[in-house]
């Protein structure tokens, strides 16, 4: 049998590195630049319409959960160096069974094009915007495919965005928004925030777990962990200021937008609600320039996503984890296959799925890998140095979010539900045959 406890590192490029080793300003700004690439900007409307005044909260939950997954992969991350995926330490934990770890990597390249989808969404409807189209569901559309055509060309190009730019794009999304949150405190009516549990608690939670997706990315920190200064100390003070300043922008965006705004305006506005917020406190350029953030967030968003998964899906084809085409590569070694297979499936589902959809099923996808992931980390918690009691915590909150989740799509959306669990099905009886095929290799 083939040992699968010495391999190759997946690395899942998170930035154009410029040479050296990365500091932890620029972790925190990478991945802090990464989590708000257009999750804000398209879940608000959603967290207003779960979570009502409260709104606020569920973005404070989202963050709580997602420290509570972090914990598990600093400690693995440091535990296992040689290791960049979420996957291979479902290969430690379980080293006789590699179909577990196998089916765990099909589903985290799904939650990819998952977010492929919800980023190209966003920026259509962004676009669409922008343009006087808001509503015009033919115009988002294009838009959002032509997002995706687009960085599907740069990456066959193999055009790489240059460390100075990427890092401006980072820079000014986040002075942007965490300056148009300041002003927006100021206008803030304390009349509008109350009662303050107007849909019960019950709501926040669930607004907490459908804006999961909001928060993914913290996690890709451990997969630059060869390339940082001293990662004792910076991956987990990465991953946890990264996620601490994200939630503070998060929480400020979603107080603003329901302390200047009515319910009905804000969900009328739908997946541009941030947008609308904008209005009455900076007026039309401020709506202008809000926009224009999140069509830069989208996509940096769309090329990290596209970049990132690509290469892990061909590293897991090469591995014989995936069909062998996957793995197949371009003269200039780029998975140009992976590229054309990911962006078609992040298009179809775009197309045919609603932003509700696509935001459950992307934050459910990504709690269940950080379930996983603290999972294989309870295994190993004696190589890796971890306290049974906080990884347990972790579980706990994460599992009752999914099963708040998973129960309100069952009372109110059961027809989503059915698509989430199809696409697991589906997901699952893809990678049987290619992950049993691994384990008696």
């Amino acid at each position: 049998m083939k040992s699968w406890h010495h391999h190759k590192p997946i690395k899942v490029p998170t930035h154009a590195r410029r040479g050296g080793k990365l500091g932890l300003a620029e972790l925190v700004a990478m991945r802090v630049g990464g989590m708000i690439g257009g999750g804000i900007f398209s879940v608000l409307g959603l967290a207003v319409q779960l979570a009502g005044n409260a709104a606020p909260l569920s973005f404070l939950i989202g963050g709580l959960i997602a420290i509570a997954g972090g914990y598990s992969y600093i400690k693995l991350a440091l535990a296992f160096r040689d290791d960049g995926a979420s996957f291979t330490y479902l290969l430690r934990a379980f080293p006789g069974h590699p179909r577990i770890a196998g089916i765990e990597g099909w589903t985290v390249i799904m939650g990819y094009v998952g977010t492929l989808a919800l980023y190209a969404y966003t920026f259509g409807a962004y676009g669409a915007e922008l343009l006087g189209g808001g509503h015009d569901r033919l115009l988002r559309v294009l838009l959002s495919l032509a997002v995706l055509a687009f960085f599907l060309v740069v990456n066959l190009r193999g055009a790489r965005s240059s460390g100075m730019a990427e890092d401006l794009v980072v820079y000014a999304k986040i002075i942007l928004l965490s300056v148009f949150g300041a002003i927006g405190l100021t206008q803030v009516s304390a009349s509008r925030l109350t009662p303050l549990m107007d849909k019960g608690i019950g709501g926040v939670l669930l607004g907490g777990a459908l804006i999961f997706v909001a928060f993914e990315g913290f996690q890709l920190i451990t997969n630059a962990i060869d390339e940082m200064r001293a990662p004792e100390r910076n991956v987990s003070r990465g991953i946890y200021l990264s996620i601490v300043l994200t939630t503070l922008i998060y929480v400020t965006l979603a107080l603003v937008a329901v302390g200047t705004l009515s319910e009905s305006n804000l969900l009328a506005a739908g997946e541009y609600a941030l947008a609308v917020v904008a209005t009455p406190i900076l007026g039309a350029g401020g709506r202008v320039l809000v926009g224009i953030a999140a069509l830069m967030a989208t996509s940096s968003a769309v090329n990290a996503t596209v970049f990132g998964a690509s290469h892990m899906t061909a590293v897991m084809a090469e591995r014989r984890m995936m069909p062998s085409l996957l793995g197949r590569r371009s003269t200039a070694g780029l998975p140009a296959a992976a590229m054309v297979s990911i962006i078609t499936l992040g298009s179809i589902f775009t197309v045919l799925g609603s932003l509700e959809v696509i935001a459950s099923f992307s934050s459910m996808t990504f709690l269940l890998v950080s379930i996983a992931v603290s999972v294989a980390n309870l295994r190993l918690a004696a190589k890796t140095h971890s306290h049974r009691a906080w990884i347990l915590a972790g579980l706990t909150l994460m599992s009752a979010t999914v099963v708040t989740l998973v129960i309100y799509l069952a009372t109110h959306e059961p027809r989503q539900l059915l698509v989430i669990a199809l696409i697991y099905v589906a997901t699952t009886t893809l990678a049987w045959p290619f992950t049993g095929s691994a384990a008696s290799s």
